[in-house]
């Protein structure tokens, strides 16, 4: 087995159509969406930089264009910002890329599955292990605490193996998430025995679903790329994770912090009032207006 080095490399599958979200994103990327004054993507993005990943890569699709130049220099809007010496919104667009970032780009030509999209990032991937975050899934880390994926990345530093994060759900919302079960460590984590994707409640061996955030070894890519389509025709991540099991150990990190489920409208509408509410700008005059609605 290859030696493991340190992580530097995260990909972002954003190749969906958001149809969860129209008319909002018939003509503009989900991940582009707003919550306060920051796209999805700029959340995640940053999640994997406070991690100390330098090297982005988006898995794209049609359409998505704008997520390509989010992360691109803006020199007329740059140069209009320091003409008029708005030089802290100067400042606070440059940070969406910084100097030692780097982003790539590469099309998943079809939909075929977030594991196809993990596997069309194979040849910038190369023989690292890489981070996946799935931007609809807004995490936030405790107050004055490490952010979700900062936390797993410490326990891969330590373990050199795979690792889901991964958070308890109600019964009845297993078929919403891949669902792990094994032997529970110190540390919040376990060691995967059993991982199956969207099972029935009574099909499910645990209530530990996988939330989207994930480290990953690269011998994962070969067996991705060879296991048959599964849960709806589809080339499933889950799948090839639960092969990488027989070979490597796999482990669930229950983080600390929340998962805001931004795939769906109450879901983003929850991170919206509950990250307004935090804002330096404008949580004080949002609580203020909150207290003053008249709920029926």
């Amino acid at each position: 087995m290859p030696k493991i080095t340190n992580l530097n490399k995260a990909v972002f599958p954003v190749a969906g159509l958001g149809t969860r979200f129209l008319p909002a994103t018939k003509a503009q990327p989900k991940e582009m969406l707003p919550v306060v004054d920051k796209p999805l993507i700029q959340y995640a993005v940053e999640e994997a930089y406070a991690a100390g990943i330098r090297h982005m890569i988006f898995v794209t699709g049609r359409n998505k264009r704008a997520i390509e130049d989010h992360f691109d220099t803006a020199y007329e809007l740059e140069n209009e910002l320091e003409v008029a010496q708005k030089l802290e919104l100067l400042k606070l667009v440059k940070s969406v890329q910084p100097q030692d970032m780097d982003c790539s780009y590469v099309r998943q030509p079809r939909s075929l599955g977030l594991g196809h999209a993990v596997l069309c990032a194979e040849h910038l991937v190369g023989n690292e292990p890489f981070a996946v975050l799935l931007a609809d899934d807004l995490m936030v880390g405790p107050q004055d605490g490490q952010p979700v994926l900062a936390q797993m990345s410490a326990q891969f530093d330590r373990l050199k193996q795979s690792i889901l994060a991964v958070q308890e759900v109600p019964a009845e919302h297993t078929r919403r998430y891949g669902i792990v079960a094994g032997e529970e460590m110190k540390d919040g984590l376990m060691k995967v025995n059993a991982m199956v994707e969207k099972p029935a409640p009574e099909a499910a061996p645990s209530r530990m679903g996988v939330a989207g955030r994930y480290i990953l070894t690269p011998a994962v890519f070969r067996h991705i790329r060879n296991q048959p389509t599964g849960v709806g025709g589809e080339i499933q991540l889950t799948d090839g994770i639960a092969s990488l099991m027989k070979e490597e150990a796999v482990y669930a990190f229950q983080y600390k912090g929340k998962r805001y489920d931004c795939g769906s409208k109450s879901g983003f509408l929850e991170a919206t009032v509950e990250l307004a509410l935090q804002h330096p700008e404008v949580g004080e005059n949002f609580r203020a207006y909150l207290k003053e609605l008249k709920l029926g």
